[in-house]
């Protein structure tokens, strides 16, 4: 029995196993993704999956900012 009948054609998940969610934007700070998304990610269309994943790069920076350190200490 060959290996090919069993991989199917579909999105895999963005997941890269550092699962954290930002307090404050409330997405994954590993994949990007919200809770939901990533709890319904089996159960979703082909489509939801490509859609998620076009947007997941304009994500990325709402994490970069820093919000506090140093700096936020010194003006408070």
């Amino acid at each position: 029995m060959s290996d090919e009948i069993w991989k199917r054609d579909e999105i895999q998940s963005p997941c890269i196993q550092i699962c954290v969610v930002h307090p404050a934007e409330r997405i994954c700070t590993g994949c990007f993704r919200t809770i939901d998304e990533i709890t319904q990610w089996s159960r979703m269309s082909h489509e939801a999956r490509s859609r998620i994943i076009e947007e997941l790069p304009e994500r990325a920076p709402r994490l970069a900012k820093r919000r506090g350190g140093r700096a936020a200490r010194q003006a408070g």
